[in-house]
């Protein structure tokens, strides 16, 4: 299941970013991206998975929780293109909200990067790349050439 995109699928980042803190219940979502893996809490009782992640399934209320990989691929369900220098670059970005394959209700706040912000729409296939903080790997996306939505 996961697709263990490895290190070739890290992108070169430049940009300042106010990184998550570390903490039990997340440290496996920020630093699983080292793998090329994408991972949530997937409830072993029932199979959902949780994000953000806590340590119980808010679907049947069990604590039988362990990190779990995905696919990495996922549909942009929103976005919006800044145009602000909040980050101390001139550069324009894509901010997307995107709904990963295997659960409709998964969604990750994110960035697109690999094209141009007016190539992104409502419905573009994606699929995860890594940013490198090390320690923490930010999963960005990128288009997956050749689909459309």
């Amino acid at each position: 299941m996961g697709r263990g995109v490895g290190r070739n699928d890290l992108v070169d980042e430049s940009r300042v970013r106010a990184l998550p803190v570390l903490g039990f219940d997340n440290e496996f979502f920020w630093t699983s991206g080292r793998e090329g893996v994408l991972r949530f809490r997937r409830c072993d009782d029932c199979g959902y998975l949780v994000h953000p992640p806590v340590p119980y399934c808010p679907r049947c209320r069990g604590r039988n929780t362990a990190p779990a990989p995905v696919s990495g691929l996922a549909t942009v369900t929103t976005f919006t293109v800044n145009h602000q220098p909040w980050d101390g670059t001139d550069e324009t970005y894509v901010i997307a909200i995107v709904t990963i394959d295997e659960q409709d209700d998964v969604r990750l706040t994110t960035n697109i990067v690999g094209c141009a912000p007016d190539e992104v729409f409502v419905g573009m296939r994606v699929r995860v790349v890594f940013a490198d903080h090390d320690p923490v790997f930010l999963p960005l996306f990128e288009p997956i050439e050749g689909v459309a939505g």
